[in-house]
């Protein structure tokens, strides 16, 4: 167990927030507990909560139904914002038409339902009492982390946990942290919303056996609502608990200096294995910089030219994301520049990534999930690869001609993670889960969507082909991927007030299913993929033990008489916001055009749900492409 720091003697009553440590990441030093906030024996603070709630009690049953529908209206704010397996909101003003819903006693009340979860949870499995429940949080550098956090801490310390204050983080870390030594929290988590704008904030959640599903985030947000609902006018808490710093990304950050070292086994310089290759980081100014300077740099690498490596949570370059086109481009041209052997882009906080060669090539999307394919099907022939069923025809192709099996599955990396966890548990080798969105995990990696993990098994194989006299770069092995010749997103918005919306959603890709199973779409059919127990559109398990559907979509592949199957169309519920996205893809010039007429003129206008969605966006298209 992890030292513990012994507590001030002073009894004074102070701000949480004056001790708000620094956006910045520690040097590296031996994996231990390092000294912690001025420690005290009681932190008190108070939030204001703006509500229109009748906090008087009536008698007139008028006002009774009133205030039962106010208290209503109060816990579905909370509900709102669950987004699948995590939480997100609007943390700061700044957003045409969004309201800040993210607020301190909102995130209060999450992070005490999540510490009673965690607390119940333990004491069902170990059939008894617990005590001394151990969470970490971490944080992207988002300028509301700083007074959210101090809410998360309000929220673990009234369920009872000891808190410990990671800092500045990614979010793989704060999985591991519930892993190595001597950390090895109870529970964790990270604070961050991703690539999302930064008034945007949120809150991921792990335990020892990973990130949380979908339906227990839903049975916390829901304890969280009632908890909410009944602050009528403020929160104020006593912290008797304070939280202990810690600087856990030094032991993460030797952890990834260790596989490298390890699998790579140079010959001639075992502990610097790196040593004569250039490669650029561009960490975005979120929690990504630490690659650059605690991992590579440590490990012999060249890293001038990286970008944006100090954490700003104005975001003031570029959206942090690896399929953001700015981030690519500015990678690609470092690269080149530089004449480095790699390019890395990682996302907020650090779960997604993306590369660039060393010819200049941008490889995110099907391309970073070929590149990740070639590579676990060398060390697992035959392995299944699951992504999410937005991923090309060709990508299918390229996985199966390397001996490799390929299962389509539900958008949502929650989902596609999921999945292969259960097809391991059911005895088919499943190596290698990614999404398109650069969410990606590996099954010697506990199943954790890590970006960095995903760039270490990357430059391992850049230098193992060095060693081996190649010279032509991690390009190379995806050079058999074919592009398919068209590729179209679009989005309808749902006619709905908010509430609402998630139910009329599920109506329109309902109907659509339907539409297709009646044979009303001519040539439409709903896809399949093979004997993994997946059916209906790829997306709806028919095992035993089918997994719960966080938000509704279908694919169907497309083909007529002429070209024979030609493209697919998929569409799905978006779990962000109220609209529905719609994903196209052909093999054949105005292939695009042609499903989208179809969607158009032999579905929603005639099932009416024009008059549900919002089509403006997808008839702009059909008619400057004709």
């Amino acid at each position: 167990m992890a030292a513990v720091a012994s507590s001030s003697s002073s009894s004074s009553i102070i701000s949480l927030q004056k001790n708000v440590p620094t956006t910045s990441f520690p040097s590296s030093s031996p994996a231990t507990l390092t000294k912690p906030f001025q420690m005290i024996n009681l932190v008190k603070f108070s939030f204001l909560l703006t509500s229109n709630k009748v906090t008087q009690v009536v008698q007139c049953s008028t006002a009774t139904k009133y205030n039962e529908v106010v208290v209503d209206e109060e816990m579905d704010r909370i509900r709102r914002l669950q987004n699948g397996s995590d939480v997100r909101g609007v943390a700061l003003e700044g957003e045409k038409g969004r309201t800040v819903d993210l607020t301190p006693p909102a995130v209060e009340a999450i992070a005490e339902s999540f510490g009673e979860w965690v607390k119940n949870s333990l004491e069902k499995n170990r059939g008894g009492p617990v005590e001394n429940v151990r969470v970490s949080l971490g944080k992207d550098p988002r300028v509301s982390g700083p007074s959210l956090s101090v809410a998360v801490f309000a929220g673990l310390s009234s369920a009872g946990c000891l808190l410990f204050d990671m800092g500045l983080a990614t979010t793989p870390a704060c999985f591991m942290s519930t892993l190595l030594p001597p950390f090895a929290y109870d529970a964790s988590i990270m604070m961050t919303a991703s690539h999302l704008p930064y008034t945007r904030n949120g809150l991921k959640f792990f335990t020892k056996r990973g990130g949380l599903t979908s339906p227990e985030v839903e049975e916390i947000c829901d304890i969280a609502a009632r908890k909410y609902a009944n602050r009528l006018a403020k929160v104020s808490t006593l912290l008797t608990t304070p939280p202990r710093r810690v600087h856990f990304m030094s032991a993460y950050a030797k952890q990834l200096r260790d596989i490298i070292k390890e699998r790579v086994n140079h010959p001639l310089h075992f502990d610097t294995p790196l040593q004569g290759f250039q490669i650029i980081v561009n960490a975005g100014n979120g929690s990504g910089g630490f690659f650059a300077w605690d991992v590579l740099d440590k490990l012999g690498a060249d890293t001038f030219g990286s970008l944006f490596l100090n954490p700003d949570g104005m975001f003031p370059n570029h959206i942090p994301n690896p399929e953001d086109k700015t981030a690519m481009a500015l990678t690609r041209a470092a690269v080149l520049e530089n004449k480095a052997d790699l390019g890395i882009v990682f996302d907020t906080d650090v779960d997604r990534s993306g590369v660039v060669d060393k010819s200049g090539n941008p490889i995110n999307g099907d391309k970073l999930i070929a590149l990740m394919s070639a590579i676990v099907l060398r060390e697992h022939p035959g392995t299944t690869i699951v992504t999410d069923a937005r991923t090309s025809m060709a990508l299918t192709k390229f996985i199966m001609d390397r001996g490799g099996n390929h299962c389509l599955y539900r958008v949502g990396y929650r989902n596609v993670i999921d999945k292969g966890v259960h097809l391991n548990e059911d005895g088919i080798e499943t190596h290698l889960m990614m999404e398109t969105s650069g969410h990606g995990a590996l099954k010697e990696n506990y199943f954790l969507d890590d970006g960095a993990y995903m760039v270490v098994k990357i430059i391992i194989e850049m230098v193992r082909m060095k060693l081996a006299g190649s010279e032509e770069g991690i390009g190379s092995l995806i050079k058999a991927l074919e592009e398919p010749l068209e590729s179209l997103e679009l989005r309808m918005n749902i006619i709905s007030e908010p509430r609402h919306a998630k139910a009329k959603g599920f109506e329109a890709i309902e109907a659509l299913r339907h539409y297709i199973e009646d044979g009303r779409l001519l040539g439409w059919e709903l896809d399949a993929c093979g004997d993994c127990w997946v059916s209906e559109g790829c997306l709806v398990d028919s095992n035993d033990s089918p997994a719960a559907i966080d938000a509704h979509m279908y694919r169907a592949k497309v083909s007529d008489e002429k070209n024979g199957q030609y493209g697919w169309i998929h569409l799905r519920q978006s779990i962000h916001n109220p609209n529905i996205a719609v994903n196209v893809q052909s093999t054949v010039p105005g292939g695009c055009l042609s499903i989208t007429r179809i969607l158009i003129d032999k579905f929603l206008v005639a099932s009416g749900m024009d008059k549900v969605l919002d089509i403006s966006q997808i008839e702009k298209y059909a008619q400057s492409s004709s």
